[in-house]
């Protein structure tokens, strides 16, 4: 059986891909399906109800256009691929964005649109108005600044400035962060939709904000210009100036509009006006031309009448929705701030735990260190108590012996006074004796001169007598006396003979003095010798006790003994006062000795 004329099945459903400015979406379409039902299916999809903003746009050639909503799908100039791309766009924009955006999801397609629209330089914006509205898009993208979280460079990955704006000055990416996040830091405690309504509110004073551009001509000459059409009217521009229009057509100022293939006429309200005539060259931009102006009248229309019971309920139900997120933020900002105080004081109380511990960790190492010490401290406590009892034992012994050594010092002192006065006599006695003996010695020289001149005399005497004798007769004398016993001659020889007796009893005399002054003399001498000797044997005790004291005397100081002076007896001295050899040579030897050991009471 042969299957060549069966008619090919046609498929009962179609494949569309929506994309909206933040998301993609994928739906299985009816063919039957008009505009209108899959526009509400994506507006349901994405939970809008303002819908009378908004649009299917799709590309055509060189041109776009806007799905219509009474027509189906698949009998529009809508591309043959498969999935058949829409893009869902904002195709009226408000004329006060705080009084008719009512959604929250309103608010933030107008505000991703927009945004866009001012990125690509569609729309022109002052570099200053671009910061700010970068600052209001990153308050609704980030939240509040914190300079803990917020680092410089944070904002490295974001388009937030047209290259426009960029080029126009010459400044580093960091820089601009910096102006941007001045502005950002000022909008603390804005929420993402307010901080959208805000950019949505600073946009819409811009000139080309909301603002559809066609190239037309106005006469048949060709002469290029610019059509603009936005919610307050029609709009006439030179070609190189978009901002300031050269004529304009407000809503509430046109009566009509017609259209006739590719001739447009714009009839004023009033007639007394010239009808505005212009061109377009494409037939599919004529008709964009008129569905955007059939529907800015209509928003401009619909705005100066009373609201509909939807939009009632709509604004209603976002004024509660308002006022329920207000207290939900209040509570979430109560709640917020009471966590932030949790948090705080969680991390107080950590910190204080962690002090804590230190402290803590600290006592112990110190109660180690004090236990430690306190064993050492014991230890040297009882060190020094033994040191305390033997330094007091010691004290004791050396109070004893300063008590000794004073009684010793009274003793010494009082031996020394004695011996200084045994001295004095002493050297008194010598002064004596060597006046004694230089008496005695004047005296001994003019005996001794007597008994020289009496001996001359005898032996001139006993000369005479033998010349006398040879010259009468020879006589017989017996021999002269030599010695002081010898008997008295006595010569009867006139004045001779009693001249010689004369001498000769004053040489016995003289002999007999002598002998009892020689005889004086050693015993004086004797005495003198006993008494040298014992203050010979005085002195060498003294010099014991000195020598013994002396080592005490180190142990309480290092100074020499103080110098007692004293009358120093040396050999001029002596010299000067005419004392003998020997009793010189009987002092010379312990006035030396005195002077070598430094006596206390010779030097």
């Amino acid at each position: 059986m042969s299957i060549l004329g069966l008619k090919k099945k046609q498929p009962k459903t179609f494949k569309v891909k929506v994309s909206t400015m933040d998301a993609e979406m994928e739906f299985s379409c009816e063919v039957k399906w008009k505009g209108k039902d899959l526009f509400d299916l994506v507006c349901r999809t994405i939970g809008l109800r303002e819908t009378w903003f908004f649009g299917l746009r799709y590309t055509v050639k060189d041109t776009y256009a806007w799905l219509k909503p009474d027509k189906r799908v698949l009998d529009q100039e809508v591309p043959k691929d498969s999935p058949i791309t829409f893009h869902f766009l904002a195709k009226f924009f408000p004329e006060k964005v705080e009084d008719e955006l009512v959604q929250e999801i309103t608010q933030h397609l107008f505000f991703l649109q927009v945004k866009k629209q001012i990125l690509d330089e569609e729309i022109f914006c002052s570099p200053e108005a671009s910061v700010l509205l970068a600052s209001y898009a990153v308050q609704a993208k980030y939240g509040d600044y914190d300079p803990n979280f917020h680092k410089p460079g944070f904002l490295a990955q974001d388009e937030l400035l047209p290259k426009r704006v960029l080029m126009q000055y010459q400044m580093t990416p960091d820089m601009w962060e910096e102006k941007i996040t001045a502005w950002y830091a000022e909008h603390r405690n804005i929420t993402r939709d307010e901080a959208e309504m805000e950019y949505l509110k600073i946009a819409q004073d811009l000139e080309m904000y909301g603002v559809s551009y066609f190239s037309i001509t106005q006469n048949k000459r060709d002469t290029e210009l610019l059509l603009g059409v936005d919610a307050q009217g029609l709009h006439i521009y030179n070609p190189n100036n978009k901002l300031s229009p050269n004529k304009s057509f407000p809503w509430s100022g046109i009566r009509n509009i017609s259209y006739s293939e590719k001739e447009f006429t714009i009839k004023p309200l009033d007639k007394k006006k010239e009808v505005f005539k212009f061109y377009s060259s494409q037939l599919r931009v004529n008709k964009l031309i008129l569905q955007l102006c059939i529907g800015n009248h209509d928003l401009f229309m619909r705005r100066r009448k009373v609201d509909s019971i939807e939009v009632q309920q709509m604004k209603a139900q976002a004024k509660e929705e308002k006022a329920r997120k207000k207290v939900e933020r209040q509570i979430l900002a109560r709640e917020k701030q009471m966590r932030e105080e949790a948090e705080r004081a969680k991390e107080d109380m950590e910190r204080r735990l962690f002090q804590l511990q230190d402290e803590a960790r600290m006592a112990n190492e110190a109660l180690l260190r004090s236990e430690e010490t306190a064993d050492l401290l014991a230890e040297k406590a009882q060190i020094a108590e033994e040191e305390a009892k033997l330094l007091a034992h010691k004290a004791a012994e050396a109070e004893q012996e300063r008590q000794r050594l004073e009684v010793t010092a009274l003793k010494t002192k009082e031996e020394k006074r004695l011996m200084e006065q045994k001295m004095r006599e002493a050297e008194s006695l010598a002064v004596k004796l060597v006046e004694q003996s230089e008496r005695r010695l004047k005296e001994a020289d003019h005996l001794k001169q007597d008994l020289n001149e009496a001996k001359d005399a005898e032996r001139k005497a006993k000369q005479k007598l033998l010349e006398i004798t040879k010259s009468t007769y020879p006589v017989m004398f017996p021999p002269p006396p030599t010695g002081p016993e010898s008997p008295d001659t006595t010569l009867d020889m006139g004045s001779m003979s009693v001249r010689m007796d004369f001498k000769d009893s004053d040489m016995k005399r003289l002999s007999m003095e002598i002998e009892r002054e020689r005889l004086e003399y050693m015993e004086k001498s004797k005495h003198l010798q006993d008494q040298l000797k014992e203050l010979k044997s005085e002195i060498e005790s003294l010099k014991l006790e000195e020598q013994q004291q002396a080592g005490l005397y180190s142990l309480r100081s290092y100074a020499e003994p103080p110098y007692i002076p004293h009358t120093k007896i040396t050999k001029p001295t002596i010299q000067k006062f005419g004392v003998s050899r020997i009793f010189f040579f009987f002092f010379r030897k312990e006035i030396n000795t005195c002077i070598q050991q430094r006596c206390i009471k010779c030097i």
